[in-house]
């Protein structure tokens, strides 16, 4: 795609966390460790938790009306509208239909994407091929987790990593050689069992048994997790670099999804981005899923650590497994 072409580009962030912060002061006190413990494995001090009977899409529709508010576009103007989420508000109606209702933005379709952390990437880049075909002038991508519902409370190794929140991006059309220029995709369905939840789906529904057994919330391999966020994350960046025709110095702000610090670390050092170009939110916001790559984006921008011109890589990967990278200019 030469200079001149129309491309896809982001006209437009917000994002939205809860107000309530669970710190690691309180967490220490119910697993009966350290604050320091806590802070040394995750490289996390506190997260946002929703208060009870909040859904996803609470979260949603106030990110997607600050991005809307950031690109100066109405919500009648919207033609698509993706939510990426692990954590819906229920299996049916989808998300994005709900948000659509939330903001008034009637009739624009709307569906759903699961990639689990790699959500938001994945949305991403199907809204920028619809812009890119010709097909709308403006879409909503929407990234809404609602972790707290699903971490036993009681798991000391996994109840630490995870916070709320939701993020969202306006795309359009842009013609000054800014916007997407290149990602990549993937996924290995035979690592699904190293981070799941097993029941409350079709295969095992809701029963007395499964709830006893704690079958409702999320199961995970640590050490293989690690391993294989590590390579997604160095693997997928360079080939998403590759095809905008970037190297990794061309990288102004490096946004990769905030799992854990020591996997950002140790992709950092294989990539040879120093941490000065990366942004990381983990500290505060924990991980919060496919949200956790928009809540950072639009931090960038209210900041002014992203400005127009900037070459700028997002790179998530998570259950699935997924793994997804795009590499834009901002516009």
């Amino acid at each position: 795609m030469n200079e001149s072409s129309v491309r896809a580009g982001v006209l437009g962030t917000g994002s939205y966390l809860p107000e309530r912060v669970l710190n690691n002061r309180e967490l220490a006190e119910r697993f009966g460790c350290s604050e320091e413990w806590i802070l040394t494995r995750t490289g996390i001090r506190e997260r946002r938790f929703a208060e009870p009977g909040t859904g996803s899409s609470d979260l949603g529709i106030i990110a997607a009306q600050r991005a809307l508010d950031a690109a100066n576009i109405s919500p009648r103007d919207l033609e698509l509208i993706i939510c990426a989420t692990y954590t819906p508000d229920m299996a049916f109606p989808s998300n994005a239909c709900i948000i659509q209702e939330g903001i008034g933005a009637k009739p624009a379709a709307a569906f759903d994407l699961q990639a689990a952390c790699s959500g938001f990437v994945y949305a991403l880049v199907t809204a920028a091929q619809y812009v890119i075909a010709g097909n709308l002038r403006y879409g909503l991508v929407v990234a809404a987790e609602i972790n707290s519902t699903i971490v036993d409370p009681m798991d000391q190794k996994v109840t630490p990593l995870f916070g709320d929140g939701a993020g969202a991006v306006v795309v359009g059309r842009v013609t000054d050689g800014s916007g997407l220029l290149g990602f990549h995709l993937g996924a290995d369905g035979g690592g699904g069992g190293l981070f799941f939840m097993p029941a409350g789906g079709s295969r095992r529904p809701s029963t007395f048994e499964t709830v006893e057994a704690r079958e409702h919330y999320i199961k995970m391999d640590g050490p293989s997790l690690f391993r294989f966020g590590v390579d997604a994350l160095v693997q997928s960046s360079r080939n998403a670099l590759g095809r905008a025709g970037l190297s990794v110095d061309d990288v102004d702000l490096f946004v990769p999804h905030q799992a854990n610090l020591r996997i950002i670390d140790a992709g950092l050092e294989r990539l040879g981005i120093p941490r000065e170009r990366t942004l990381v939110t983990l500290d505060r916001f924990a991980n919060t899923a496919a949200a956790s790559i928009p809540i950072a984006l639009d931090e960038a921008v209210r900041s002014q650590r992203l400005t127009p011109g900037m070459n700028v890589l997002l790179t998530g990967f998570g259950a699935g497994l997924t793994w997804g990278s795009t590499a834009l200019r901002w516009s």
